[in-house]
């Protein structure tokens, strides 16, 4: 089994920051699962940036013409709802 090669990648931290992790006993473990936890909660569409380009608007607007977002009657969690489709999540009564 071949190892793994692990590179090392370093970003600035302020004062705020660094007194907020102080007493966490491995900081490299925490960041590394936070920063794997983002991604994996990442929006697919926008990757993270929080704005979509004039282009996925495009398509976002086609997207939109046949399905919306709606409240989980459950959770509360916005979801997509696609009109087309007569089955319900299961969080939906």
């Amino acid at each position: 089994m071949k190892k793994q090669k692990s590179e090392i990648v370093t970003f600035k931290a302020d004062e705020q920051l660094l007194d907020a992790m102080k007493g966490i006993p491995n900081r490299s473990e925490f960041i590394r699962a936070a920063v794997l936890d983002a991604l994996e909660n990442t929006c697919p569409l926008c990757r993270g940036v929080g704005k979509l380009s004039p282009q996925q608007m495009d398509h976002w607007k086609r997207f939109a013409v046949d399905h919306e977002l709606k409240e989980c009657g459950e959770c509360h969690e916005l979801h997509l709802v696609c009109s087309h489709d007569r089955s319900r999540s299961k969080h939906e009564k």
